[in-house]
């Protein structure tokens, strides 16, 4: 029996009309490609092709072959192509999450995802307030120290750290706070919140201590606080994710910089909305990010010196 690998092979040769160009395609050895072809004949028992140092053409015999099975071959191919694609995942995936998502995780990781999933398209919803997932139709949600219902599925990345900064204006006009109870003297800007509390637990030498803060700006998106603060209205407890970056480019500086805010309660963490089994479209894409967002974490140095 004819091995229709063998059969398909020959076409390509047929058709890229030298062995070297057809092995590039078929992404295999020239020599071995060669040997195939050369098997396929000796079961046929005819000359498919006529080789030499600088041409190849198909034999009478050949050119007959590849005439009645080209055509074959081809919707055979087309059907698997089909299937293929019916099982890739595909579908919309939306997905919430801080309004600053993107000024640490570039667009680049998004183009390689399309390129890895053609048949997958990403509807972003990005608020730094909270989302009624299922109200707004979430199928996964980046949240960073929410507390989130037991009734979703949730994958803890990482114990995400909160720092406090302020620019370098404000600390020519202010001088930088040398200890907690210090800070409490000093314009802060907030994260609105419907209590009107304005207390910041951090952790220090001393273990975890709350303060109680001057908030002169308040505001419910986490990118127009850290604008506020690069603009030199305040001391801001600003994720480090979002921070670090601005920190190097000398635009923001750290304060207190024994001091932060981190727990496992502040964790970055995935939200599924969807009862097991999660969609495929939403499970390829939540790896994804997670492996993105786990680069992005690894990197952030451990804490950066105060600058005065």
């Amino acid at each position: 029996m004819i091995d229709l690998n063998d059969l398909a092979m020959f076409v390509q040769v047929v058709r890229a009309g030298s062995f070297s160009e057809a092995a590039r395609r078929l992404r295999m050895p020239a020599n071995t490609l060669s040997r195939r072809i050369d098997q396929l004949e000796g079961q046929l028992g005819t000359r498919l092709l006529h080789r030499s140092t600088r041409k190849l053409a198909p034999s009478a015999e050949g050119q007959a072959l590849f005439e009645r099975y080209a055509p074959a071959l081809d919707q055979i191919l087309e059907i698997g192509r089909l299937h293929a694609d019916a099982q890739a995942p595909s579908g919309s995936v939306r997905v919430t999450a801080m309004a600053g998502l993107f000024e640490f995780l570039g667009m680049e990781w998004l183009a390689e995802f399309y390129t890895r999933y053609p048949h997958i398209s990403i509807d972003f919803l990005l608020d730094d307030a909270p989302t009624d997932l299922i109200a707004e139709r979430i199928d996964l949600a980046l949240r960073m120290g929410v507390e989130t219902s037991s009734s979703f599925k949730v994958r803890r990345l990482a114990p995400s750290s909160m720092i406090l900064t302020a620019s370098p204006v404000y600390l020519e006009r202010r001088p930088a706070p040398r200890t907690l109870r210090e800070l409490a003297e000093h314009d802060c800007l907030t994260i609105s919140n419907r209590h009107g509390r304005n207390m910041w637990r951090l952790q220090g030498p001393r273990g975890s201590q709350e303060v109680s803060v001057n908030s002169r700006f308040a505001v419910n998106d986490m990118r127009v606080l850290m604008e506020a603060c690069r603009a030199g209205l305040g001391i801001a407890l600003l994720p480090q994710l979002l921070a670090e970056p601005l920190i190097a480019q000398g635009q923001l500086a750290r304060v207190l910089s024994a001091y932060r805010r981190a727990s496992t309660g502040l964790a970055m963490q995935l939200v599924y909305t969807s009862r097991p089994p999660v969609p495929p479209a939403v499970a390829v894409f939540a790896d994804f990010l997670f492996e993105k967002l786990s680069d992005v974490m690894t990197s952030l140095p451990l804490g950066h010196a105060n600058r005065p």
